[in-house]
C-alpha cells in the first residue's frame, strides 16, 4: 500500500478512536449520555482500532463510513433547525459527509493484494 494511503488510514483511524474515546470518557465522568451515543461511541473506538491495524480494511472502512453518516444524522440535524443555528449544524454535517467520502476512497484503495 502506498505511504499516502497508509497515512490517510491512520489519520481516519485516529479520528474515530479519539472521538469515541472522548465521548466515553465524558460519560464516565458524569456527562449525560444516551444509550445510543454510548453504543455509537463504543463502535467508533472499535472501528478506530480496526482501521489503524488494517484488519479487513475494505469492509471496516465501509462500515466506518456508514457509522459516520448515522452519527452525522443523529448529532447534526440541521433540517430541524431554523435561522442562524442551522448553518453551524449544516457545516458539521457536511464535514461528516466529507469524512465518509474519504473512508469510501480508503475502502477502494487499501487492503487488496494485486497480482
Amino acid at each position: 500500500m502506498k505511504i499516502e494511503v497508509r497515512i490517510a488510514q491512520w489519520l481516519l483511524a485516529a479520528l474515530f478512536f479519539l472521538t469515541g474515546a472522548l465521548r466515553l470518557w465524558q460519560a464516565l465522568h458524569g456527562v449525560a449520555t444516551s444509550d445510543a451515543v454510548l453504543l455509537l461511541s463504543t463502535a467508533q473506538v472499535l472501528l478506530g482500532v480496526l482501521l489503524a491495524t488494517g484488519w479487513q480494511l475494505r469492509i471496516v472502512a465501509l462500515c466506518a463510513a456508514v457509522l459516520l453518516l448515522v452519527d452525522a444524522a443523529m448529532t447534526h440535524p440541521f433540517w430541524t433547525l431554523s435561522g442562524g443555528s442551522a448553518a453551524p449544524s449544516l457545516l458539521a454535517f457536511l464535514r461528516h459527509v466529507s469524512l465518509a467520502a474519504g473512508l469510501l476512497l480508503l475502502s477502494t484503495a487499501g487492503g487488496a493484494r494485486r497480482r
